[in-house]
């Protein structure tokens, strides 16, 4: 009798178990999917309102014939890259060593509150600061939310959540685009609202003043709302909890992050070295391209170092033998050469389109043509919206064909779509749209690539650790080329008409950039292909 008591009792337990784990699941995939959008809300802020916020802040007009603007973008682009790098290295440890839950809840508050900062900024250096502790959470979020909901859900859902995850970011974009004109059509009538309330006028001018872009950076400040929601209702990955159980989390040690601080500071010194009044500006290309390869192996060596010695430690104990431990290493600085190519094509190429869209209007306008209806936001609905379905077509497309073939596929596609662009488009109207959301579709693509196979290359122990790295780590190589966009733009704005600058010169540097496609080509054949293999325990 007591028998059958225990097995119905242990057969009860089976099954609110597994209901446990059907709600568990669906609210980890609700959470970040929710964490995903408003990354890619925070993501899409700068690129939009960055070219009105600089203005504003540098001094107008000014800024923009002196070209001071246009290097301080690319250096606010390339601060954030970087913090990404490093948080998704620190954030990814964490995710390690404390669970991946508490972790992601730690990721969003920081790039919540740091973004909302961004809106207080009164100087370029100071949005440059708050951007790069944002971007720490960021990163880390991206690796935090792909290794949770991969080791939640079953591997045959894997291709369509890696889909979903790369549309919630993009879908990110596109709010941001829809509650940035939103606030330009009702901050000119809320502006009396506002004084009437009892708020100084000169407040209500200086929040409301170039296209409310501050009133945009504070509202980033709302996703830190979701970490309630995370901490109530998100279970911890199971397969983290028996990595924990059988000691898989015990080999980690923080002094380990002393390495993730000197490459912090190595990857932030390579930003330094291009900012405006950097030494390169300063001293020539030469030094600060021998600078920056210093830089870039002290930081490569840094962010290694908690990896690094958790497999060192995990052999010594016999967990780990020592050809996993160098196949493991060996795949993350080839999977960050991938990460790194699709990241330099997007942010040297792609990120900067709202900023050409604005030239490409005034230039119009200078001619005698009609204005364009809210260009940049415009131009990020047309780039979200086929990154979107971008993301959604290549994940299921690598898991039906193969993750080697697709992600070739995509780099050709890409190249192609980018000379389209750049070529074919002399002028901002529905051509220049239609144009960005089919390069979209190829450049943004990637990013449903990367959170279905990243996951199904690296173990359970040290998964957001290396994810974080191999997709993170692409972003300091992405911001090397961000701030080379910059330098490529006046490199080929020389003899041209300065009015013609935004028509003519920055083409050039984003179809000069969109070589580095070449390179993933080649590099993808060097990893393993996953397809229909379980994730690794």
């Amino acid at each position: 009798m007591s028998g059958a008591r225990s097995s119905g009792a242990n057969t009860a337990s089976r099954a609110n178990t597994a209901t446990a784990s059907t709600t568990g699941r669906t609210a980890a995939l609700v959470a970040a999917l929710l964490g995903w959008l408003f990354d890619g809300f925070e993501m899409g802020l700068f690129p939009l309102v960055g070219p009105r916020a600089l203005e504003d802040l540098l001094g107008g007009e000014a800024a923009v014939a002196s070209g001071v603007k246009d290097a301080w973008f690319g250096s606010i682009m390339a601060v954030f890259l970087v913090g990404a790098a490093c948080g998704g290295v620190l954030f990814g440890w964490l995710g390690d060593r404390i669970g991946r839950v508490r972790a992601m809840s730690l990721s969003i508050l920081t790039y919540a509150l740091f973004t909302g900062l961004c809106g207080l900024a009164t100087t370029a250096p100071q949005i440059a600061a708050a951007r790069f502790v944002a971007s720490l959470g960021m990163g880390g979020e991206w690796a935090l939310g792909v290794a949770l909901v991969s080791e939640l859900w079953p591997d045959a859902s894997r291709p369509l959540l890696a889909g979903l995850i790369g549309a919630a970011a993009n879908a990110g974009y596109l709010l941001v685009a829809g509650v940035s004109i939103l606030l330009t059509r009702i901050a000119a009538a809320a502006h009396d609202t506002l004084v009437q309330a009892g708020l100084p006028a000169a407040t209500v001018d200086w929040l409301s003043r170039g296209d409310a872009w501050r009133l945009l950076m504070m509202a980033g400040a709302l996703p830190g709302l979701l970490v309630f929601f995370i901490r109530l209702a998100v279970p911890e990955s199971q397969r983290w909890e028996e990595s924990r159980a059988h000691g898989g989390t015990s080999h980690w040690a923080t002094r380990d992050l002393l390495g993730v601080l000197v490459g912090s500071v190595a990857v932030l010194g390579i930003v330094g070295v291009w900012m405006p009044g950097g030494v390169a500006t300063m001293t020539g290309a030469g030094v600060g391209a021998g600078l920056t390869l210093v830089g870039f192996a002290v930081a490569l060596a840094g962010f290694l170092l908690p990896v690094l010695g958790y497999l060192r430690r995990a052999q010594e104990a016999g967990a780990v033998d020592g050809h996993a431990r160098g196949r493991i290493v060996r795949t993350m600085i080839l999977a960050a050469c991938l990460s790194g190519v699709a990241l330099m094509g997007t942010w040297g190429s792609m990120q900067w389109l709202p900023k050409w869209a604005i030239g490409l209007d005034r230039a119009a306008v200078a001619a005698g043509g009609p204005p364009g209806w809210q260009v940049k936001e415009m131009t990020q609905i047309a780039t979200s919206s086929g990154a979107i379905v971008g993301t959604l077509a290549v994940a299921l497309l690598a898991g039906r064909y193969g993750r080697r073939i697709v992600y070739c596929g995509l780099c050709l596609a890409s190249l192609a779509t980018i000379a389209w662009l750049y070529r074919g488009t002399t002028g901002y109207g529905p051509g220049f749209l239609a144009a960005a959301f089919v390069a979209s579709i190829t450049t943004a693509g990637f990013y449903g690539w990367f959170p279905l196979v990243l996951p199904e290359l690296f173990p359970t122990a040290v998964r957001t650790t290396a994810q974080g790295f191999a997709f993170n780590f692409g972003r300091v190589l992405a911001a090397v080329g961000s701030l080379q966009t910059a330098l490529l733009i006046a490199y080929f704005s020389r003899g041209v008409d300065p009015a013609r600058v935004d028509l003519e010169a920055f083409p050039r540097a984003g179809l000069t950039l969109s070589a580095i496609y070449l390179v993933g080509a080649v590099v993808i054949w060097a990893i393993p292909e996953t397809r229909g293999r379980p994730l690794p325990d």
